[in-house]
């Protein structure tokens, strides 16, 4: 989870940190030159690493080891909308959470439940998807624009979808039929709705 960064009290401090927002969030092209956007993308990581060293200054050892207190494993798609220990009533060593575009289950992410599993403990799996996904808006044509643009395919699918309902029952499929897997007889899909931050949970037969 991404550490809260305090924001600077004088005005002042704030208007340049408010700078610092602007050129980070400019896209190159758009009226910003590759410098200042490069100046705004460094900024941003000197406050993510300023918060880490507040954060570690009132840090005490929880004295926990790596096997999840819930024995459940969450794959989530990683959107910046979804805040899934605050979404799902989780404290920190709980679960597992694995984390990409889409929340797909992808060949990675069936190696992280595998490890998941067989050395770390877990047994459930929650898997979830959510309203106005990014993946909804592409098509594998993706692939074609960037080996056009840099010259070399990408090995991987972009996994996109029209359907976000068949594409979490698709997801639960693919990890009930996984031969790495240990447990497979607790996994549930649901659909997040970022406008609502309420669950809705997908029936696998339909």
């Amino acid at each position: 989870m991404p550490a809260n960064v305090i924001p600077m009290s004088t005005s002042a401090s704030a208007s340049a940190s408010a700078q610092h927002t602007d050129d980070a969030a400019r896209p190159v092209g758009s009226g910003g030159s590759e410098a200042t956007a490069g100046r705004g993308s460094a900024a941003v990581i000197d406050r993510l690493v300023e918060a880490n060293r507040r954060y570690a200054d009132g840090f005490q050892d929880p004295g926990m080891d790596a096997r999840p207190v819930l024995k459940v494993a969450v794959v989530a798609c990683m959107d910046a909308r979804l805040d899934l220990h605050a979404a799902l009533g989780l404290e920190l060593g709980d679960c597992h959470t694995i984390r990409n575009a889409g929340g797909v289950v992808t060949d990675d992410v069936i190696r992280s439940l595998t490890i998941s599993q067989r050395a770390l403990g877990t047994r459930s799996v929650i898997l979830i998807h959510h309203t106005g996904c990014g993946l909804e808006s592409l098509t594998e044509d993706f692939r074609s624009e960037l080996e056009e643009e840099v010259g070399q395919r990408p090995t991987w699918a972009v996994e996109s979808f029209r359907d976000v309902d068949q594409d979490v029952r698709q997801s639960m499929q693919r990890v009930r039929t996984s031969p790495f897997l240990l447990h497979t007889d607790d996994v549930r899909g649901f659909v997040f709705d970022v406008t609502k931050g309420a669950l809705r949970e997908i029936d696998p037969a339909q």
